[in-house]
């Protein structure tokens, strides 16, 4: 997907009108001051890049150019020195790591920041540089409720312009997805929501092994959120799945029970295993440690967490693990989308169901994708779930020929092994059919 040249120009003016000049150091942020605190230098390109985001975003600005402008203002902040903000260091036990223990003026950072992003912003006015294009658009259909709970404390992050947010400039296509599922409080996933895809994309191995990258990156997270969590007193968790599409490969990596899934050619395909306390390999992983796994209406963590892994939980570590399981797969064309869900969804619908859940929401639509997550997410308060819920959809083709292969084979499409206890498997298909 090109960038249109005149969209952009309007959206540079529009953003050059609204702010003419440089703020200056007693003029308010043009964001929320909420979060403008301390920031570790490794903390600096995913917080500065999620105010950007939010701002661009808001002003209707293009997600391609928006992550362009963002790239190319946080590589500028960080070629600066940043002892110039240096506002404090902070005192750990052992040897310290300087991009962790030293705190930085989150405000002043922020500030000079906004100043870059605007000067960039001038700068491609005048002459706007060749942006690269996605090569490959994926239609994705999201949608999160917080359902009969008190607090929504589910977050996700879709990110097709990955290689424009980091100034990948290779041949290769690259998108990410996830989805977090906090607990204890949002700070987890909101921290997860920011943190994990910069890491991921400032990972030295995200060319040539991004796997590597995606998996070791869940583990950075957690030690940066710990770092965070001890010195601000925060003891909230989340859980994590992401999913990183590299060309025809997909990588994935997860912490807890939310969780990835891939249909392909009509079938539900189970792409990976949940970190749960009854787990045999988890429960041992515990006990050797010297925890303790009991049942108190499901199975838990030293009776607390019935998650064993997780971003977050200080007072759990090291019994609930911050170190990530992942997987690869080669993408052959045959797949139709990927799905991506908090334990709220998948508690309550069965994957076999996510099959005939879209390929219904599908014939009635008319093969319109985009509000498909709607209708999982109905499906699963409708089977009970009081949970927040998080769908996120990722068409790998066009809905529009799902449907049609549905049409034309209505009994060749099945939910693979699981088809054997649906209740309603091809109904909507045959009825489709024979209209």
């Amino acid at each position: 997907m090109a960038l249109d040249a005149e969209a952009a120009a309007a959206a540079l003016s529009s953003f050059l009108r609204d702010f003419p000049a440089p703020l200056g150091p007693a003029e308010p942020l043009p964001w929320s001051a909420a979060g403008s605190g301390a920031l570790s230098k490794a903390e600096v390109p995913g917080a500065l890049a999620e105010r950007a985001r939010g701002l661009l975003g808001g002003r209707g600005v293009s997600p391609l150019l928006a992550a362009s402008l963002i790239h190319a203002a946080v590589d500028e902040v960080l070629q600066t020195d940043l002892t110039e903000f240096k506002q404090q260091s902070v005192e750990t036990e052992g040897e310290g790591d300087e991009e962790r223990f030293t705190l930085l003026d989150g405000e002043l950072l922020q500030r000079c920041f906004f100043n870059k992003l605007r000067d960039i912003c001038l700068e491609w006015q005048k002459q706007l540089p060749p942006l690269r294009p996605l090569k490959r658009f994926l239609l994705v259909s999201i949608h999160a409720i917080r359902n009969t709970r008190r607090k929504m404390e589910d977050r996700h992050v879709l990110l097709p312009e990955f290689n424009q947010l980091f100034g990948l400039s290779d041949d290769v296509d690259r998108a990410y997805f996830a989805v977090f599922d906090g607990h204890g409080g949002v700070d987890a996933a909101n921290y997860s929501a920011t943190h994990l895809h910069v890491n991921v994309g400032l990972h030295e191995e995200i060319v040539k092994n991004p796997a590597e990258a995606l998996k070791c990156s869940f583990q950075k997270t957690d030690e940066m959120f710990l770092f965070k969590a001890k010195r601000e007193k925060l003891r909230s968790g989340t859980t994590g799945v992401s999913a990183l599409i590299v060309g025809n490969d997909l990588h994935i990596a997860w912490l807890g029970d939310s969780q990835v899934m891939l249909v392909q050619q009509g079938k539900a395909v189970t792409l990976m295993e949940p970190h749960k306390p009854e787990r045999e390999d988890e429960r041992a992983r515990i006990e050797t440690l010297g925890g303790c796994v009991t049942y108190m209406d499901c199975w838990r963590v030293n009776g607390t967490l019935a998650v064993s892994r997780a971003i977050g939980d200080i007072c759990q570590k090291p019994y609930v693990s911050g170190d990530a399981d992942g997987d690869s797969f080669e993408l052959t064309g045959s797949e139709d989308y990927l799905l991506l869900a908090c334990d709220g969804f998948f508690d309550a619908v069965k994957p076999y169901e996510v099959v005939d859940l879209v390929l219904d929401h599908l014939m009635q639509s008319e093969g319109v994708g985009l509000h498909a997550a709607e209708r999982l997410v109905a499906a699963a308060k409708e089977n009970g779930s009081s949970d927040n819920i998080t769908v996120l959809v990722v068409f790998l083709r066009d809905p529009q020929d799902i449907l049609a292969d549905c049409l034309r084979d209505p009994k060749g499409l099945g939910a693979g092994d699981d088809a054997r206890s649906s209740p309603f498997n091809f109904l909507s298909c045959e009825a489709a059919a024979t209209q």
